[in-house]
């Protein structure tokens, strides 16, 4: 797969990952419930996901620590507070978000989790596509804090494409647990 494009890359990986999804999602929201809680003091947020596809689902994590949530707004993307329970509707992407708190800066959140198709050995991410993260994380006040991609174990690869944009993640969350580079 190495000599492969992204988009083939994103459906080879898209696969795996669809394919995967049951058995891993159980042990990989374990694993997230295990490890993170301890890593978001009390006066600080956890930046989630809603999961879309064949993302894993770490939603459960919101019950154990504060959590934000990102939206896509005026053309770039943004932190929000979030509560289960409360009301979201979709972003400029059509991913659900909140959209009525303040939005949440880079000194609001102790950690970043980003869903992912693929990752490789230099922390290098494969996503979907779309760019929005790897905007927020080329300003230095987001890259400053510590971003974990999370994806099934068998979606780890040696190597990817990697673009000048590109800001190597600092670890990754799978099914066997926390995995810092």
């Amino acid at each position: 797969m190495e000599a492969a494009g992204k988009p083939e890359l994103r459906r080879h990986f898209r696969r795996v990952r669809k394919q995967l999804l049951n058995d891993t999602q159980p042990s990989l929201a374990a694993a997230a419930l295990d490890a993170l809680p301890a890593l978001v003091p009390p006066d600080k947020r956890l930046g989630l996901y809603w999961p879309i596809g064949s993302e894993p689902d770490l939603r459960p994590l919101a019950a154990a620590v504060a959590c934000a949530l990102p939206v896509v707004e005026d053309g770039r993307l943004i932190y929000r507070s979030w509560r289960p329970g409360e009301v979201l509707s979709p972003d400029q992407c059509g991913i659900p978000a909140p959209h009525g708190s303040p939005p949440s800066g880079p000194a609001d959140l102790a950690l970043l989790l980003v869903p992912a198709l693929a990752l490789d050995q230099h922390g290098i991410r494969l996503g979907s596509g779309g760019g929005w993260y790897d905007r927020l994380r080329a300003e230095p006040a987001w890259r400053a804090i510590p971003a974990l991609a999370v994806l099934p174990a068998a979606c780890l690869t040696p190597a990817l494409p990697r673009e000048p944009w590109d800001v190597p993640f600092d670890g990754w969350l799978d099914e066997h647990g926390l995995h810092w580079r």
